[in-house]
């Protein structure tokens, strides 16, 4: 198990290694002027020169990427124009919000967690409990509904969906504040209040595609043979069923939540613009328009940092579903 996790975290770091390569030449790489996109309009020649010298441009791009890699390890001075010291993990310095990346990340983190872990729990606990349900029930009525469900959540957008409750929750029956963020640790039930309809519209969206999922996996697993000799030793159809079916049949559902859980975590644009919600998607969309490479460049890193280490925590599930992954 030991070597298993260790191979897993090597490629992990390599491939955050690449990330950061591949990020860091596309905006400081190319043949233009980066800091010409990075400084608000109103700078003057002056300054833009300064901010050049401050950031090290003349140096050769293997100096550079050295010590952008430095700041994020250890820290680094950005000069005057840029805040002065920055701590690590320095991610750099955003003209566009006269902050450091690291601050406006901080800020705006909390509030994707927020959003999509709890989500994550309801559309997994919802989905694989109906879609193991239905497949139990093939036939019945139930199963009929699971699959109308599905077909209804697939179909649906999260815009169209989270519109619908805003008119219905918030602004017709008032059962619901308007959508907003406020930390866990300050008022929990507040937190709560103002993040539920998101956590709703993401969950009835992702569980509709998980219950189709679990459905066929769990129908196909009934089928194996392991499942009939269960069945023909006389054992108890929740040991049969638990035990035995669902453990094998929830093995891709773990990889294609994992994905999902990472990707969503990355930063769930769609769903933090409809609710009108700061976090990291929109903080990526207005650093894209505004042209806000530092911003921009942290927000990469830090969906792939995500994505990354959901892999790791479905391949640590994995060995612990399935003892022969931990002998590959």
């Amino acid at each position: 198990m030991t070597r298993f996790l260790v191979r897993r975290l090597l490629t992990a770091v390599l491939t955050l290694f690449a990330v950061s390569v591949l990020s860091f030449l596309m905006f400081f790489g190319l043949p233009r002027d980066p800091v010409s996109g990075m400084c608000p309009k109103n700078c003057n020649a002056e300054r833009l020169e300064r901010v050049r010298e401050e950031l090290g441009l003349r140096d050769p791009l293997p100096e550079q990427y050295a010590n952008y890699m430095k700041g994020i390890v250890t820290g680094r001075d950005l000069g005057s124009s840029q805040g002065g010291r920055c701590d690590a993990p320095c991610l750099g310095y955003s003209y566009v919000n006269s902050e450091a990346v690291t601050d406006t990340l901080a800020r705006v983190l909390p509030v994707t967690l927020s959003v999509v872990l709890p989500a994550a729990v309801l559309w997994l606990v919802l989905g694989v409990g109906l879609g193991m349900i239905s497949a139990l029930r093939r036939g019945t009525v139930l199963d009929r509904l699971a699959i109308g469900f599905s077909l209804a959540g697939a179909s649906m957008q999260l815009y169209f969906v989270g519109a619908v409750l805003l008119l219905v929750f918030t602004y017709n029956l008032r059962i619901t504040p308007v959508p907003s963020y406020t930390s866990i640790f300050d008022n929990p039930v507040k937190w709560a209040s103002g993040l539920v309809l998101a956590w709703v519209a993401l969950a009835f969206l992702f569980s509709a595609i998980y219950a189709r999922l679990s459905r066929a996996q769990m129908l196909e697993t009934l089928s194996e043979d392991f499942v009939r000799t269960a069945r023909a030793k006389g054992l108890a159809k929740p040991k049969v069923y638990g035990r035995h079916a669902l453990r094998a049949a929830i093995t891709p559902i773990v990889t294609i939540a994992g994905l999902d859980v990472g990707s969503a975590l990355g930063g769930t644009v769609i769903t933090e613009t409809t609710f009108g919600i700061q976090g990291l998607g929109r903080t990526a969309v207005d650093a894209v328009r505004s042209g806000d490479l530092p911003t921009i460049m942290a927000t990469v890193l830090i969906s792939a940092v995500f994505i990354v280490v959901a892999n790791i925590v479905v391949d640590v599930l994995y060995a612990a579903i399935d003892p022969r992954v931990r002998l590959r």
